[in-house]
């Protein structure tokens, strides 16, 4: 993703589409997000974890 906001955007509606909690996380190619139930990377690069269930 091309930057923090984008990704940001992207993450919220990921986890309001599959309707699951989602992270956000950076690497060092740039952001990534991923349903936080199959993210098993180190947890000090977590930037914000998104819940459709609790806006």
């Amino acid at each position: 993703m091309a930057n923090l906001s984008t990704a940001q955007r992207n993450a919220w509606s990921l986890a309001k589409t599959l309707m699951v909690c989602v992270v956000l996380f950076k690497t060092s190619n740039g952001f990534g997000v991923m349903p936080t139930a199959e993210y098993d990377g180190d947890a000090a690069c977590i930037l914000c974890e998104y819940d459709p269930f609790n806006p």
